[in-house]
């Protein structure tokens, strides 16, 4: 037999007290938000004892917007995702150019929640060629 139960996820940082004098956390769409965040614009090597963790986003900066950057993106997030986000299924990663801008992107993230079976999407953008 197979446990379906979700589990409770405590997301950081804490949110204060509530009305009830307990700890307020963030609900789970909030929690895997902020994890993916953290997820992305994380440097491999930055965090201590997980050395591996994270997709290194930042390291696009001074790449050119174009397709290839655009492509190289999407599948370094997807990766990355799919690999540390473990409440999630990506169904889809976009890297669009921001019509009107040379140098920003829009990072369209589609996933499913697994407990739950609910949509979601993140939007980030992320401005390269930066100085």
């Amino acid at each position: 037999m197979t446990n379906t139960t979700q589990p409770t996820v405590i997301s950081w940082p804490l949110e204060g007290i509530d009305d009830d004098g307990r700890w307020s956390y963030a609900n789970d769409e909030e929690s895997v938000q902020q994890v993916i965040r953290n997820i992305l614009l994380t440097r491999p090597g930055e965090r201590l004892m997980r050395s591996d963790f994270g997709a290194g986003l930042m390291d696009f900066i001074h790449q050119p917007n174009n397709q290839t950057t655009r492509n190289l993106m999407a599948n370094v997030v997807k990766k990355s995702i799919q690999h540390w986000e473990t409440r999630v299924n990506v169904e889809s990663v976009e890297v669009l150019p921001v019509q009107g801008s040379l140098t920003v992107v829009q990072i369209l993230i589609r996933y499913q929640m697994r407990f739950t079976g609910a949509i979601n999407q993140l939007n980030l953008s992320l401005a390269l060629n930066q100085v």
